[in-house]
């Protein structure tokens, strides 16, 4: 599998949402996209996160910039996390990890002395192209609109 990079061709995909709605990146060719990859819905920085991103959503769309976001969740734990936070985007169920994989954000990690696998926090943005324009790896979930924005001017 290739190391995904600033610059390198973003990975194609088809999934549906936490709606049943299909969703396919090639589909957003000619708009930026935040592609945001978080480990587990309804937990304290996911949370933040996601809010974060809502509350800014608006500013986001002017600018011609769509959000997806992607976890291992289910399309239920999905649905009731749209539904709880009035997250106005798609969040995609990734169980199976295909996406996530392809991305290479499932990975070893450390927390309180235990490792385990899981997903890395970590977002994408994609060019109307469909090019890597940046990857955020560490992303502050508290201001993580501000973060992209900053570094797209």
């Amino acid at each position: 599998m290739e190391i995904l990079k600033e610059g390198s061709k973003a990975p194609d995909f088809i999934a549906k949402d936490q709606s049943g709605k299909t969703i396919k990146l090639s589909d957003y060719a000619g708009s930026k996209v935040i592609l945001y990859f978080y480990p587990k819905d309804n937990t304290p920085g996911c949370t933040v996160e996601a809010c974060n991103l809502r509350d800014n959503y608006q500013e986001l769309l002017n600018k011609g910039i769509k959000i997806i976001g992607i976890s291992a969740d289910n399309e239920t734990s999905h649905q009731n996390f749209t539904e709880k936070f009035s997250l106005p985007f798609p969040l995609i169920p990734d169980t199976e990890k295909n996406i996530i994989s392809a991305y290479g954000v499932w990975g070893e990690k450390k927390f309180m002395g235990r490792t385990y696998m899981g997903i890395h926090r970590i977002t994408f943005v994609i060019d109307e192209n469909g090019i890597i324009q940046k990857i955020f790896t560490k992303v502050d979930t508290k201001n993580h609109t501000n973060q992209i924005l900053t570094e797209l001017k």
